[in-house]
């Protein structure tokens, strides 16, 4: 399979956000991440799961929401990675550059967030109907508050077994959340998902949820 990838700087409201997209030929869909607490879009882990979903004809966008200067701020302060509004305007914004692409626009767009990640990530999807699907890997969806009831898309909430804390906080949103919804708990996991095995599972879960549910979206007639 062909891939390419490319850097990108992106203009949001305020900031310009640095992003790598990849594309693999005949791209079937568009799954934009949403990284967590202090990290950003060389996650390995992330970076990990979306090369699962290239290899299944996704395009990934992994992107930083914080530029240099305000991740070096957090570093220090760890407050702006719990900020969840700040968070949520970046990635519609995000969202909507995706949309906006001649590349990706008409193709279904899904949302994968970590941690905090997940909650902004689920915020966005309340605010913007174009995403088609959510999926969380160890989230915070507490943390997005009342949007969790205008969720629509389907979700799929994944953590690790030995995650005992974050297992309850997800399954209190999931009876939250107004669409579908379903939890995956995956044995013998961490938090971080670290031990053997265990990336490869929410890879190949977060894979099948996308390819499930994103399809394509019909452009106005006169674009077509």
């Amino acid at each position: 399979m062909h891939i390419t990838e490319e850097s990108k700087k992106i203009a949001v409201t305020g900031a310009t956000l640095e992003a790598d997209v990849v594309v693999p030929e005949q791209a079937q869909g568009v799954v934009l991440f949403a990284h967590g607490s202090g990290s950003g879009r060389h996650s390995p882990r992330n970076r990990h799961v979306a090369g699962e979903l290239q290899r299944a004809g996704l395009i990934t966008v992994l992107a930083d929401l914080l530029t240099p200067a305000e991740e070096q701020r957090d570093a220090w302060t760890g407050e702006l990675r719990f900020d969840i509004g700040l968070l949520t305007s970046r990635l519609t914004d995000l969202t909507d550059w995706v949309v906006a692409q001649e590349r990706t626009r008409g193709l279904g767009v899904g949302l994968f967030g970590a941690s905090t990640g997940a909650a902004a990530a689920l915020a966005t999807a309340a605010r913007r109907p174009s995403v088609q699907a959510v999926v969380s890997r160890g989230g915070r969806p507490d943390l997005a508050g009342e949007a969790l009831s205008k969720v629509l898309c389907p979700t799929l909430l994944i953590v690790g077994g030995l995650d005992s804390v974050v297992i309850e906080i997800n399954r209190e949103a999931m009876r939250q959340l107004a669409g579908e919804a379903s939890l995956e708990i995956v044995p013998g996991a961490s938090h971080l998902f670290e031990e053997p095995g265990t990336l490869e599972q929410v890879a190949m879960l977060a894979r099948d949820w996308f390819i499930r549910h994103l399809r394509p979206v019909a452009r106005p007639a006169r674009e077509a």
